[in-house]
């Protein structure tokens, strides 16, 4: 009997296919190298558990209640973050985007009829200027010069976002995209869930920087986790004052 032998892998280097495969992967990775890219990582949502989104009553939210150009808000996935839920003009595509330390990521689509609901974390990146009962700095205006309709404006530091691309940076001293949420739309119901963060949140700044502002107003419930319903609010009723400020 002749003695059995293991494949040698260099053997497969004979196969024409083979050679071609691995030439191009390595092509694809000097390419990332030299330009300092990485591939996109896809829209992966942080691990929080679901909420469904329902109104002051109690009841599910209907994404039908949404206008262009109106913000709500909600609270996810704390009790004490502040998330916008907006009903933009027109349908919203995923964004290839990247956060402050270069991590690549692919932003969530609009959902509902239309694909055009979307929602972002209303924490600035910079400043981490968020709307409170009694203000808020930071809003949906509508935009100027070759923006599009709306943006979403701090008057803190003057850094606008742009909620039809990933709540990417138009301008201003942000250093990264407001963390987006992605929505699950059910089209029977018309109701609207959160499920989770993509991009990069600011929220251990956030909690370390107001802690003893949030400690006074939520008794030390500011950093659980959001229950499985939240309430929407519209922006008037989430802030008494919404600080305007010069386009």
């Amino acid at each position: 009997m002749q003695p059995s032998h293991d494949a040698d892998p260099a053997d497969d280097l004979d196969d024409p296919d083979r050679r071609a495969l691995m030439h191009g992967a390595a092509c694809m990775a000097g390419a990332w190298a030299a330009t300092g890219a990485l591939p996109a990582v896809a829209g992966t949502a942080r691990d929080f558990a679901p909420a469904l989104l329902v109104d002051e009553r109690g009841d599910p939210f209907r994404a039908a209640a949404l206008k262009p150009g109106e913000a709500w808000l909600f609270n996810y996935p704390f009790a004490a973050s502040p998330v916008f839920l907006l009903r933009l003009d027109r349908p919203v595509k995923p964004a290839e985007l990247q956060t402050e330390d270069k991590t690549r990521y692919t932003t969530p689509a609009g959902v509902g009829p239309q694909s055009s609901i979307v929602a972002f974390s209303a924490i600035c990146s910079h400043q981490l200027m968020y709307p409170t009962a009694a203000i808020s700095f930071i809003g949906l205006r509508k935009g100027v010069g070759k923006e599009p309709a709306h943006v979403i404006h701090c008057c803190g530091d003057d850094s606008r976002y742009d909620p039809a691309a990933g709540a990417r940076v138009l301008a201003g001293p942000a250093p990264q995209p407001l963390a987006a949420v992605p929505l699950a739309w059910d089209a029977t119901a018309d109701t609207l869930r959160a499920q989770g963060v993509v991009g990069g949140d600011r929220f251990d700044a956030f909690f370390e920087k107001y802690a003893f502002r949030l400690e006074m107003e939520r008794g030390g419930q500011a950093r659980s986790r959001a229950a499985a319903t939240t309430v929407v609010r519209p922006a008037s009723r989430y802030s008494r004052q919404w600080q305007n400020c010069p386009a």
